[in-house]
């Protein structure tokens, strides 16, 4: 595997060698302190003075006050503490102020969160309001025009972190003019920098944040752009640095860096024109469509920055598409980094009142304005790799699981026969069953249920169970029965003898609700996969024979690192690799194994049989970041098998040919 791709940038940005060298050099020889008076004092201080004023031409700021600070948030911060103060003082001298915090619907975290902090610590009592959005992400101007009035504060963004929607500012500015809004406006500009023109000191804006680690220089820098006019309050105090308006001793490094990245601004040939990354955009939509047929963008591409692609491909969830690219050295994300960890639907989606399916199964890819050519075409290289790695998803398996919130659906599959029967369809995984059913080409048979017996088909055969005869599906060379209760209803899945009998030990799986039938023990055998409707975070799979003798997860380690999976493989040489991410995942990238198999975690259950009746060999699984090779080894050590263990952090960590988490 090539080195990777990183399509990320909306969430950070690698640093440019230039910033490196400005930040090395920083430490090397400007490390002295700016408010000192000797001469390395003075040297560092007229480090400070040319970054500000480079700073001033980049965005346009002839006048008005630019600080540097840690980043994006601190400026939010800073920004709304001052106008919050600002509004409190006002109420106090008896002056009318504005009674609402407007804010954009798709507005980063920080920006609500922050108002609602410093609106309850400083007692002002305002309402918070959100800005809706249209299908584009274009703020509604026209409930603007109803809240600007009685607004006493408006953040909006320059452009979306999630979809790279950029907002009218100039529409924005119009209407807080043509209102006469009290409102003091803050912009989130960090995703404009270096995007989108900036003249500050013409435009209505009373404060912008930037971050620096958007644009290629380190984390933990950033600046904020204050109008002249407009009110401020210190964030912190202490000893007068920045003029007063920011305290603590200037981080020389990070501004050096930050210098840097504005000088390659100011010169103009470093970064690629608006055209250029226009045309890189629609080269890499153009692979996406290649790879992906379906695939549906969320942003129209004449409304966004050209830097950023969010979209979505039925039948795949965002996770299962991260992981995909990830396993092909693809650094993609689910929206926001500070918030793709929760693994819920985008609320910037949601607020442009996208589909279900989208906004649930959206992926940011994003590259800065430094990509080149070479970079472009090795990125639409490896997505087509990853397209040509998802025609794995339609692998030969005869059991999936698909879990959503808790809820589990089963599919049985007969690959001969084309045919396919769903047990328990959980409704906010429709999508998903339609795309892999349609994917393997198959019929569906029946959609039932262990809540009752809607869905059974008329139309059946009956075979003799030790329950006595029950209905029956032919699934090619096995049957699907039906065992009703008094509760609802099981599903036994199996091979008869050639009398027709579906003897106990015959039945490989039996399908329940969350509570296991009480006919289920006389009908199937001690080693039969109990596949349950219910998953409490572990796998919902389990035998009977587990269930007598239940007990906690065993307590022995089951992690391996590197050195102790090569002392495991040098004892037991028959042992087994399992692979335990997704078909598409295994294909799209080197594992670092030899003679692996791959068993989708979602299609472990197929095995789980096989494996018990051997339980001699070991199992070592393993996946991209340890997760779900951990919750195989649980589900084996629920099940008996001592022999199982898993690698450590996942080839990620590992030091294999994976991907980082």
């Amino acid at each position: 595997m090539n080195p990777e791709i990183y399509l990320d940038a909306n969430a950070t940005s690698p640093v440019m060698e230039a910033a490196i060298a400005a930040a090395s050099g920083a430490l090397r020889e400007g490390f002295g302190n700016p408010s000192s008076t000797h001469g390395t004092g003075l040297r560092a201080r007229a480090l400070l003075d040319d970054v500000r004023a480079r700073a001033r031409r980049v965005l346009g700021a002839d006048s008005g006050r630019i600080s540097f600070t840690s980043g994006a948030t601190e400026g939010i911060q800073t920004a709304i503490l001052s106008a919050l103060c600002a509004v409190r003082d006002a109420r106090e001298r008896g002056e009318p102020t504005g009674q609402l915090l407007v804010y954009g619907a798709t507005e980063h975290k920080a920006v609500p969160e922050s108002l609602a902090h410093w609106n309850r610590l400083l007692g002002t009592g305002l309402e918070l309001v959100k800005l809706p959005v249209d299908e584009h992400g274009q703020h509604r101007l026209d409930v603007l025009r109803e809240l600007a009035p009685r607004a006493a504060m408006v953040c909006t963004m320059a452009a979306n972190n999630e979809t790279g929607a950029i907002s009218d500012l100039d529409g924005i500015a119009a209407v807080l003019r043509e209102t006469i809004s009290p409102a003091y406006w803050m912009v989130d500009s960090v995703q404009a920098l270096g995007k989108l023109p900036l003249t500050l000191s013409a435009s209505a804006i009373d404060y912008a944040p930037f971050s620096g680690h958007k644009l290629y220089a380190p984390k933990g820098i950033g600046m904020l752009y204050v109008r002249d006019g407009a009110p401020y309050t210190p964030l912190m105090c202490g000893g007068g640095q920045e003029a007063g308006l920011r305290a603590g001793t200037e981080n020389m490094a990070g501004v050096a860096a930050l210098g840097a990245v504005l000088a390659a601004l100011e010169e103009g040939s470093t970064f690629r024109s608006h055209d250029v990354l226009v045309a890189y955009r629609a080269r890499l939509a153009d692979a996406l469509r290649a790879a992906m047929p379906d695939i549906v963008f969320n942003c129209a591409f004449d409304k966004s920055l050209p830097t950023t692609l969010n979209f979505s491909v039925p039948g795949l969830s965002s996770k299962e598409l991260l992981n995909l690219f990830d396993a092909a050295g693809v650094r993609v994300s689910a929206g926001s980094a500070c918030s793709s960890a929760l693994a819920v639907p985008s609320y910037v989606l949601e607020a442009m009142q996208l589909p279900g399916w989208r906004t649930a199964a959206a992926v940011r890819m994003s590259f800065g304005p430094m990509a080149d050519d070479a970079f472009i075409d090795a990125a639409c290289g490896r997505i087509v790799l990853c397209g040509q790695a998802l025609r794995h998803i339609c692998a030969d398996t005869g059991l999936v699981q698909m879990t959503h919130d808790g809820h589990v659906t089963w599919l049985v599959l007969d690959k001969t026969q084309r045919s396919c029967i769903v047990i328990d369809p959980v409704p906010a995984l429709a999508e998903r069953i339609d795309a892999f059913v349609r994917s393997h080409a198959c019929d569906t048979l029946a959609i039932l249920s262990t809540a009752g017996s809607a869905g059974w088909p008329p139309h059946c055969t009956t075979v003799m169970t030790a329950h006595g005869a029950l209905d029956a599906i032919g699934l090619g060379a096995r049957v699907l029965v039906r065992l009703p209760d008094a509760a609802g209803v099981s599903y036994l899945l199996g091979t008869c003898d050639p009398a027709g009998l579906l003897a106990s030990a015959a039945v490989t799986h039996a399908f329940t609700g969350a509570a296991m039938s009480p006919l289920l023990p006389a009908v199937v055998g001690p080693q039969t996969i109990l596949c349950s409707s219910r998953d409490t975070g572990r796998l919902p799979c389990t035998t009977l024979a587990a269930r007598e003798t239940m007990r906690a997860a065993c307590a022995a380690q089951r992690e391996l690192d590197r050195a102790a999976l090569a002392r495991l493989l040098a004892d037991h040489p028959q042992a087994r690799l399992v692979d335990v991410r997704e078909p598409f995942e295994h294909a799209a990238g080197d594992t670092g194994f030899q003679g692996v198999q791959n068993v989708p975690l979602s299609r472990l259950a197929e095995r789980l049989g096989s494996w018990l009746t051997e339980p001699a060999i070991p199992l070592v699984f393993f996946c991209r970041s340890g997760a779900r090779s951990a919750k195989a080894v649980e589900c084996m050590q629920r099940l008996g098998f001592a022999s199982a263990w898993h690698l450590a952090g996942g080839i990620a960590l590992s030091g294999g040919a994976g991907t980082d988490t």
